[in-house]
């Protein structure tokens, strides 16, 4: 992973930006806890997963870029491949060991730069956080970087899963505290993964509760 150049940054602004104010406009975005989001130096955002519109949303947290996982097809083509990762993603392949995905996710972070990692993994529905796959609390806890938890209500009626219309609902974004892993020397146990990975769910169960019952409220309804 080279460190990004002033155009990479430059594209990944002006899209952030875009989206960012299409998400404020459209969904009433709303965004709290920003104070919670390290301003510098690795970290991971840990945040629910329920539409599309979640990777879109949580750039509203920060305005250093922000690195993504992709499925290595989306850089089939030379000219797109260099607009996906101008913006901040990087291809895995699709059934590749999950070694791989790892040991790249692990240079994002040496690098210095905040990485999304989704900890449920793909997209789920309803109103409960799901078993956590234990990605993120590994690389964490290999890193020595903390885990930002965060919260997404109302994104998974903006963007249904297996339609194309895009909702004019209410998202809103809570970040919690960081989770900050136990200072480990050596390989990493699998039960101190597995210990912060609970944590890691409990703490988002609260900060997703809470998305959703402000998505919910009913004075600020879309006009």
């Amino acid at each position: 992973m080279t460190p990004p150049s002033k155009s990479a940054l430059a594209a990944y602004a002006v899209v952030r930006g875009i989206a960012v104010g299409f998400s404020r406009v459209w969904w009433r975005l709303e965004v709290s806890g920003t104070e919670h989001v390290p301003s510098e130096g690795a970290f991971i955002l840990a945040p629910i997963h329920r539409s599309n519109a979640d990777s879109l949303v949580v750039a509203a947290l920060t305005g250093r870029r922000l690195r993504y996982m992709g499925k290595h097809t989306l850089w089939k083509y030379k000219r797109l491949g260099r607009v996906f990762t101008a913006l901040g993603g990087f291809p895995v392949r699709r059934g590749a060991a999950d070694r791989e995905a790892l040991r790249k996710c692990a240079e994002v972070l040496a690098g210095g730069e905040p990485l999304v990692v989704f900890p449920e993994g793909t997209r789920q529905t309803g109103r409960m956080v799901h078993d956590l796959q234990e990605g993120a609390a590994y690389l964490a806890s290999r890193a020595g970087v903390p885990i930002v938890p965060v919260g997404i209500g109302g994104s998974e009626d903006a963007l249904v899963k297996g339609s194309k219309k895009i909702k004019r609902v209410r998202i809103r974004v809570v970040a919690g505290e960081p989770l900050v892993p136990p200072l480990i020397d050596g390989r990493v146990p699998r039960s101190a993964v597995a210990r912060l990975s609970a944590e890691l769910k409990e703490r988002l169960q609260v900060l997703f509760d809470e998305a959703q019952a402000l998505s919910d409220s009913p004075e600020r309804l879309p006009r």
